[in-house]
């Protein structure tokens, strides 16, 4: 019955949310609706919502004009966590006619009775202690990788954070169910698979309903290695306290799994860990490091850092400038410290002037700058094996190595989601990675 009717999804955030849109866009495509890009005039527009960032609350009164700029009869959703923390903030945007919480989002064909506008968004959202049970996800079709959530929630306490808030408590999917979504995926042809969640190194906990581990990350990652065709499988981010030396050494020797690691710091000082109510200090992180490299030398280490926390002194910042800057990892990710609320930072003394946090963030954006450039230059001469994404991007088409190597070729349609043999050979100007090829096609 809805075969003539559009939708269209929008989606801000993290890994984990884009796993999320795709499993309700094809909730959507069962019931008869046709996806059109976010971009063209849609009967329905679908915000899937993040609330880690002060600049992705607002984005999103942003997405909601350019939808209605493009339809303005059309009927516009918002989920996600933004949608679970600030319901009425959301309803209050106009052109919002429906919100949905963290567990009402997967139920969304079910809130859509008709698409008359409503004058005030309508609210159907869940006490967090109620998202309790777990919901499946990947993403296919939207990018030459998967991701794959294997976990949600988080049991954390982290004081600048508002993840438990919106996701509710640490749960797993099953093992069985884990497996059999990455073979729909491989059935696809996809070669690559991210594993996603919030706090993916708890794996296991809360797998059928209960709070003990029924399974580890690591028992995830030896079953998940055996599944056939699947040619890639990559850790999107995990706590270094719960990345331990078996999954470490399994990776070196995997079949599947790619050399490539992103381990939140958040700060090099261990009094901001402590403020933060991290679960490791910089220690632990130091030795992360150095048994990824000890056993995988050619290993991409990414790292999260957060600047502008309360209590981050000149002396507190420079500390962290200089663990960083001595510490053998290939880029950072760096988020300047918003105001939450509801978080025990907020309260906190010492709050840093914006103006110091943008200063400082740059300085930090600057130092992974420079730390890329030297990880590549370390790879040039090494053989790597690439996979091609499937976009144009000004004549050329751009890739990733095992070990996150970002590289660029002319653009050549036949190349997109294939493997290949290649030589680093050059970087150019704009900083990717020039090679030749080895061999032939490896696997497309």
């Amino acid at each position: 019955m809805n075969a003539s009717k559009k939708v269209a999804f929008y989606t801000l955030g993290c890994k984990l949310n884009f796993s999320e849109t795709s499993t309700i866009a094809r909730d959507f495509s069962s019931e008869g609706f046709e996806r059109v890009d976010f971009s063209e005039k849609a009967d329905i527009y679908v915000i899937n919502t993040c609330s880690v960032t002060e600049n992705a609350d607002k984005r999103f009164k942003t997405i909601v004009k350019q939808a209605q700029k493009v339809n303005p009869k059309a009927f516009v959703a918002a989920i996600g966590c933004y949608a679970q923390l600030k319901p009425d903030e959301l309803a209050d945007v106009h052109g919002v006619d429906l919100v949905l919480g963290a567990t009402e989002k997967f139920k969304i064909t079910d809130y859509i009775n008709d698409l008359a506008k409503n004058d005030h968004g309508e609210i159907h959202s869940c006490e967090i202690e109620d998202a309790d049970f777990y919901v499946g996800s990947y993403s296919i079709g939207d990018r030459t990788r998967a991701f794959l959530k294997v976990q949600d929630g988080c049991d954390y306490k982290c004081t600048y954070c508002t993840i438990p808030l919106a996701r509710g408590i640490s749960r797993s999917d099953s093992l069985e169910n884990v497996l059999k979504n990455a073979a729909e995926i491989s059935e696809q042809g996809i070669k690559e698979i991210v594993l996603t969640g919030v706090n993916i190194g708890d794996y296991g906990k809360g797998e059928f309903g209960n709070k003990k581990h029924e399974h580890t990350f690591f028992q995830l990652c030896e079953a998940l290695d055996k599944v056939p065709g699947i040619e890639r499988l990559r850790i999107s981010s995990i706590e270094p306290n719960l990345l331990k030396n078996e999954t470490i050494e399994f990776v070196a020797g995997s079949r599947t799994f790619v050399p490539h690691f992103h381990i939140p710091l958040q700060s090099g000082s261990n009094d901001l860990l402590k403020l933060m109510k991290r679960r490791y200090l910089r220690e632990l992180y130091v030795d992360r490091v150095e048994h990824i490299k000890r056993v995988m030398p050619h290993a991409c280490i990414g790292v999260d850092v957060i600047v502008g926390f309360p209590g981050e002194t000149e002396e507190r910042f420079l500390e962290t400038y200089h663990f960083l800057n001595e510490l053998d990892i290939s880029y950072l990710h760096v988020f300047t410290y918003s105001e939450r609320d509801n978080t025990e930072a907020v309260s906190m003394g010492g709050v840093v002037p914006k103006n110091i946090r943008h200063k400082r963030s740059k300085m930090l954006r600057g130092l992974s700058a420079k730390k890329r450039r030297a990880f590549y230059e370390q790879q040039l001469g090494t053989k790597r094996t690439v996979l091609f994404e499937g976009e144009n991007k000004e004549g050329y088409i751009h890739g990733f190595t095992e070990n996150y190597v970002k590289v660029k070729t002319p653009w050549n349609p036949a190349l997109v989601n294939t493997l290949h043999d290649i030589e680093l050979t050059r970087i150019d100007e704009d900083g990717l990675v020039r090679f030749e090829f080895v061999n032939e096609i490896v696997a497309g």
